[in-house]
């Protein structure tokens, strides 16, 4: 594939400046245009529609990276149980600063219990490093084709989401996420994760043929990061092409720091914020400290307006829901 052109700026990310970018061609035009010269008249609509996008939008993506190594004080604090991972971006993040070198990130993978914030870290690192983010799960039942696609001949056939969002998007470096990946088991005809054995590899990624286009595509630049519960359900083959990080829920200090830093974001997002009191009470901190990460939110959410409803300019606990989101029932009793 070709190489990287000339250096522009890109809009700013939320945190350390603004990104550079070079453009970088992910694909050749003129066999996209072979492509959709040799499909049959007016057959195969879905695919001449593909190629005639991808002519549209044409071959080059901003592949970006910070212009300095970028602000990450406030990702230690918001994720405080994924510092080993934070400290590893950090040290690669180093490596291109200030060089002509592109950003490089070894692929990685989260191991934890669901709701410790392993898709937040995910979409918190593009953010950090000003490129877009692809999410792809391997539990569901369509998990065969969601990475490399499906052929055209099937019916209802469609490119996976990796070449949609290299397609699609802005970024011949984007941010992509496969979700439970332990959960892309043998209920299919074939192995899901086998695109994964050459795109996890940079020389082999930079020629990606998904199964619907059968087109060549450059994904040597795509940042891999995939979560799991379980890591003895992963093909030795890819882990060990990543770098593997065990994930703990944060301690309950650590995890009063994100609800209070939750709370906080949640009050300056809304208007009405400003109407409660701009810390939390010890008490509530102490209750969000039993929940995961993952619910925090949602528990802030209904105890505001709780506390709205009781005419409060605070929350106390009992504007809390039950810790692990129990469910009132509905219907009639027995």
């Amino acid at each position: 594939m070709s190489a990287s052109k000339q250096l522009v700026p890109v809009s700013s990310s939320s945190r350390g400046g603004i990104p550079i970018a070079r453009m970088r061609s992910l694909y050749r035009v003129d066999e996209v245009g072979r492509k959709l010269d040799k499909l049959p008249h007016k057959e195969h609509e879905s695919l001449r529609s593909t190629y005639e996008r991808m002519l549209e939008k044409g071959p080059e993506r901003f592949q970006v990276k910070p212009s300095g190594l970028p602000a990450m004080e406030h990702l230690y604090d918001e994720l405080p149980n994924f510092t080993e991972v934070l400290d590893d971006v950090k040290r690669q993040l180093a490596l291109c600063e200030d060089s002509r070198d592109a950003l490089e990130i070894t692929p990685l993978l989260l191991l934890g219990p669901p709701g410790v914030g392993k898709t937040h870290f995910a979409r918190e690192l593009s953010q950090l490093l000003g490129t877009g983010m692809g999410f792809m799960s391997m539990s569901s039942m369509t998990a065969g084709w969601v990475l490399s696609g499906a052929s055209s001949q099937w019916k209802g056939a469609r490119p996976g989401k990796l070449f949609e969002t290299l397609v699609d998007g802005q970024y011949a470096n984007p941010v992509m996420v496969v979700d439970e990946i332990d959960k892309a088991g043998g209920e299919h005809a074939y192995d899901p994760l086998g695109a994964l054995y050459s795109l996890l590899e940079h020389d082999t990624a930079g020629s990606f043929v998904d199964e619907f286009a059968e087109v060549p595509i450059d994904a040597s630049q795509v940042i891999w990061v995939a979560t799991a519960n379980d890591g003895r359900a992963i093909p030795d083959p890819i882990l060990n092409r990543m770098n593997v990080y065990e994930v703990q829920a944060p301690d309950r200090d650590a995890a009063r720091r994100i609800a209070a830093r939750l709370y906080d974001g949640i009050r300056r997002d809304h208007a009405w914020g400003e109407r409660f009191e701009a810390e939390p009470r010890s008490e509530v901190l102490d209750r969000m400290g039993e929940m995961a990460p993952r619910e925090m939110r949602r528990a802030w959410m209904t105890a505001f307006g709780n506390a709205k409803l009781a005419h409060r300019d605070h929350v106390v606990s009992d504007d809390l829901p039950e810790s692990g989101g129990r469910k009132s029932t509905i219907g009639f009793m027995q």
